[in-house]
């Protein structure tokens, strides 16, 4: 073969393997079901509903799943709130419930009386489920080098 016959043969690949990507002849390598004008139609609805439009359905279910957690979080709340209530209507009718809730939970005692604590595990994971609730976060300690930048 000689050189000339070569670069032609390139050429002609190089030609096929650009002619492929016409629009031309992507329309022909389409299946006949996606050159139907309301198949594509709906499936450029569908890609708009489901990614761009600014209430896309990836929000909606980001915001479902964040309004049953909060749900959630309100009626705990509530039910604490419930109970609260009753405690401090309890305390404010009766000394002697006064006294009980101050032993249980400030560990006060008389001078001559001697103070055992028997926790059960259910009121342990109690105690520590509201520890958790309880604590507020901590602000950042800075660093020497972020006290440094501020002066």
């Amino acid at each position: 073969m000689t050189e000339q016959e070569n670069s032609d043969s390139s050429d002609s690949r190089k030609g096929d393997f650009w002619n492929r990507f016409t629009l031309a002849a992507l329309i022909k390598r389409m299946p006949p079901w996606m050159k139907n004008k309301y198949i594509l139609t709906v499936l450029i609805f569908l890609v708009w509903i489901i990614l761009l439009d600014p209430n896309n359905l990836i929000s909606r279910v980001r915001e479902i799943r964040t309004r049953n957690r909060l749900e959630q979080e309100k009626e705990y709340y509530m039910a604490r709130i419930e109970e609260d209530r009753r405690k401090l209507n309890e305390l404010r009718t009766s000394n002697e419930n006064l006294e009980k809730y101050a032993r249980e939970q400030y560990r006060m005692k008389k001078a001559d009386e001697d103070l055992f604590i028997i926790v059960t595990p259910e009121q342990e994971r109690k105690i520590r489920r509201e520890r958790k609730v309880s604590k507020t976060p901590k602000p950042a300690r800075k660093r020497a080098s972020d006290k440094s930048q501020e002066k």
